[in-house]
């Protein structure tokens, strides 16, 4: 699993971690078209959503109890948007239930859920997106609303003026200057470099000097005729490049005029702007003053009304340290009469209550019993030792009498 896991994040390609900002992009642009900001945030008194704001970034801020009321919210008004009633939750109801009802909603759209709910309880991450997307489309398919794509206007591109300085070269003098369309500019223009080789090769050839001063036989009006039809073949034309200095120079110069000429137009107005603005300024500090001069005595009764409730603040701080000093001296007094009074009490009870003295009869009652035990017992002792005394005194007696006996049977013998 961990293996077929890892071969489709492979597959997915690297950009499918970034795929969810792509998605929350999307699902805000829906939202958008569906109206959020005043049926969903002004009612809720909410700001409004950022691009990334559903997205589990470690790049981005985070507050998952915010995040996650927002996606309850969102969600149950798309559901009622998409036409299925939903109760709108509150902020302090059960998570689990409230995100086992909008899966409960989400399939029965049709949308399989394979995930489980727990992934929604964040407030943020791809789960979230995906079903706020979801939700969105159904709302927006009840609303006959769709996405098509865009249709470009087609632009006509302008022809790009270009500024030409014309040389021309001619064998007489040009009566007027011929203006044409620039394709049959182009073509009646000549090529300078098909110029240059002509003129080197002419130069390559030999040159044959004429023996004597050539005459032309040709009449002058047909000249002239030939020059006006050949005269626009021989119009040369150069032109300039954008990117030279000449002009951006030029540009320059037509920026400052222009400049110039909205200064001139500006500064009548900026002049009678400042003109305004000070006439209201002197206005405003004459009517200061003249206000100032009228409430000079009640600003000076407010400051002395000032410093004398901050003489009175004083003098109650003051008061107020000695009560609570005297405050705590007698709680400390009523302690201490509290702990006498009490010990009084005890004292009279015991001294009114008969409880010790019966307790004292009792107890002296105890003592005789055991005074009489301990007699019996004393009595027992004596005769046990009584009873010892006499046995070792008649067996001493025995002793002795049978120490005697021998003596006077051996006095016969002897």
């Amino acid at each position: 699993m961990a293996d077929d896991g890892r071969r489709g994040e492979e597959d997915a390609g690297p950009g499918a971690a970034h795929h969810v900002f792509v998605v929350m992009e999307v699902l805000l642009e829906k939202l958008k078209v569906l109206n959020y900001e005043e049926e969903v945030l002004m009612k809720h008194n909410m700001k409004n959503l950022s691009r990334h704001y559903f997205v589990s970034s470690p790049y981005l801020a985070s507050n998952p109890g915010e995040q996650f009321f927002m996606f309850t919210i969102i969600a149950a008004w798309l559901i009622n948007e998409a036409g299925r009633p939903f109760t709108e939750p509150q902020e302090y109801d059960e998570p689990n239930a409230t995100v086992s009802n909008i899966l409960a909603e989400l399939r029965a759209f049709g949308v399989k859920v394979d995930f489980p709910p727990s992934k929604l309880k964040s407030g943020s991450g791809e789960h979230v997106c995906l079903v706020l997307d979801r939700l969105a489309e159904e709302a927006l398919r009840r609303k006959g609303f769709s996405f098509r794509r865009p249709h470009y206007p087609t632009e006509t591109t302008e022809e790009e003026s270009v500024m030409e300085d014309d040389a021309e070269l001619t064998l007489s003098k040009v009566e007027e200057e011929m203006i044409e369309e620039p394709d049959d500019e182009e073509e009646n223009v000549m090529d300078l470099e098909a110029l240059k080789l002509r003129t080197t090769h002419t130069e390559a050839e030999p040159s044959s000097k004429p023996d004597e001063i050539l005459e032309s036989t040709v009449d002058a009006s047909e000249w002239n005729l030939e020059v006006e039809r050949v005269l626009p073949q021989l119009k040369v034309t150069i032109r300039t490049d954008n990117k030279d200095w000449r002009i951006h120079v030029d540009q320059m110069h037509q920026h400052r005029d222009g400049i110039k000429s909205s200064l001139k137009e500006a500064k009548s107005y900026l002049d009678k702007l400042q003109e305004d603005i000070g006439k209201t300024l002197e206005k405003v500090s004459s009517r200061e003053k003249y206000i100032n001069n009228q409430l000079e005595h009640l600003i000076q009764e407010y400051r002395s009304a000032q410093a004398k409730l901050s003489e009175a603040k004083e003098r109650y701080q003051q008061a107020s340290g000695g009560v609570t000093e005297r405050t705590r001296v007698l709680a400390e007094i009523s302690e201490e009469l509290e702990k006498v009074k009490q010990e009084m009490e005890e004292k009279g009870s015991s001294m009114s209550d008969g409880a010790p003295v019966v307790k004292i009869k009792q107890s002296l009652n105890k003592l005789k019993q055991e005074i009489l035990q301990m007699d019996v017992r004393i009595g027992v002792v004596e005769h046990t030792l009584l009873q010892a005394k006499l046995k070792e005194k008649s067996n001493m007696t025995r002793d002795m009498h049978a120490t005697n006996i021998p003596e006077p049977a051996a006095g016969p013998f002897s």
